[in-house]
């Protein structure tokens, strides 16, 4: 069993904070593992009716384990997740439970307010740069075509037969049960533009008529693939100023290799790489910030800054992701600090191993590898 060791130590430092830890993700992603991979756990299989009838008390249940730690996977089966939880929160303090599920906690029903402030949760993204290294496997562009899944990242070539199964799996078991969806075709249609379309600006309309249903249903299903991890909706940063776009999202798929599969990529050239790119640094940023406060900024006359983070007293960290450091042009960044100028500017590029600085005029861009730039948010984020 493959430990994935980042993963491991934020679940040990929740702990400490919370006796409860909600582990979310999509199918696939590793939470079954990650949670037997703890130390010391005890576990339980929720798709099992045994495992149910367990936990159909939930005081015996818990005084029967009282001190333990367990993991409760695919909690969502059970007829009220919430009342096990809340149980163990206010009345086993000693007791340490991580529960998984293939969707966010607030996705389902059957998850009620009551759990607030009484867990904390972990959203464990597809394979991040500390993954390739546990797994032995360094090779980015592998990563990048094959994905951060970790059974699709594991096969020698794209498992074109895996998306297919992931796509079934993901309707039958958390649209159909969640939801209560009708038209299979029209969502999973809407689900394959969008990964062929993934980083690009969303516009409603132009999946209305391919998937025969009416924007506000495409509306719809939006929200639910952002709710359940599958796109990630990066909104556009703006303070209402004259020639700034304030309403058209980005919408990044999850995860690179199902991008790669829709777009029928069996290859990389560079301009894909450089697409790609992006995705793994939101990938990254998303799985080591936890955080799903990060934009875009773009203006009517064009210029645009990938990913914006915005900060306290005004200061606004710009990032812009490069596959080769050599092409970067500053005159996006320019356009951005002329109207927010505080805050410090990134390029960040796979062929730099060590950071440096480099000024355009009166505007200072600070070069660094994604491991680089990571700590330096990290560092940021800490004191915001």
């Amino acid at each position: 069993m493959i430990k994935r060791n980042f993963w491991i130590d934020q679940v040990q430092k929740l702990w400490k904070q919370r006796s409860i830890i909600w582990l979310s993700g999509v199918r696939r992603v590793g939470k079954t593992v990650l949670s037997q991979s703890l130390p010391d756990v005890t576990y339980f299989d929720c798709e099992l009716p045994r495992t149910r009838r367990l936990m159909e008390d939930p005081e015996s249940f818990l005084s029967e384990h009282a001190g333990k730690t367990l993991v409760v996977d695919e909690i969502h089966k059970l007829l009220d997740p919430s009342q096990l939880l809340k149980i163990a929160a206010d009345h086993y303090r000693d007791t340490k439970i991580i529960a998984t599920g293939s969707s966010s906690l607030g996705a389902s029903a059957k998850f009620k307010d009551t759990l607030t402030g009484r867990k904390l949760e972990l959203w464990l993204t597809p394979m991040i740069s500390d993954d390739l290294i546990d797994f032995g496997m360094k090779s980015l562009k592998k990563r990048l075509l094959h994905g951060g899944l970790p059974p699709f990242f594991l096969t020698d070539k794209p498992w074109e037969k895996g998306y297919e199964e992931w796509i079934e799996a993901y309707w039958a078991k958390d649209i159909l049960e969640l939801f209560r969806l009708e038209r299979r075709h029209s969502f999973v249609k809407c689900m394959e533009l969008l990964f062929m379309q993934s980083g690009q600006i969303f516009e409603a309309s132009r999946f209305a008529v391919p998937c025969e249903i009416s924007r506000t249903t495409v509306q719809t299903y939006l929200s639910i693939l952002e709710a359940t991890y599958v796109f990630h909706v990066i909104r556009p940063y703006n303070t209402h100023l004259p020639n700034e776009i304030i309403s058209a999202p980005k919408v990044y798929a999850f995860d690179t290799g199902f991008v790669c599969h829709f777009k029928e990529w069996n290859d990389l050239r560079n301009e894909d790489l450089g697409y790609l790119w992006g995705h793994y640094i939101l990938n990254e940023m998303l799985g080591k910030l936890q955080t799903h406060s990060i934009n875009y900024w773009r203006d009517k006359r064009g210029h645009e800054i990938d990913f914006v983070i915005r900060g306290k007293n005004e200061e606004v960290t710009a990032i812009e992701c490069k596959w080769k450091s050599n092409v970067f042009e500053p005159a996006n960044l320019k356009s951005f600090r002329a109207k927010y100028p505080r805050g410090q500017n990134y390029v960040v590029a796979s062929d730099i191993d060590k950071s440096f600085k480099k000024k355009f005029r009166d505007l200072s861009v600070k070069y660094v590898n994604l491991d680089s730039l990571i700590k330096d948010l990290v560092l940021i984020k800490s004191n915001t």
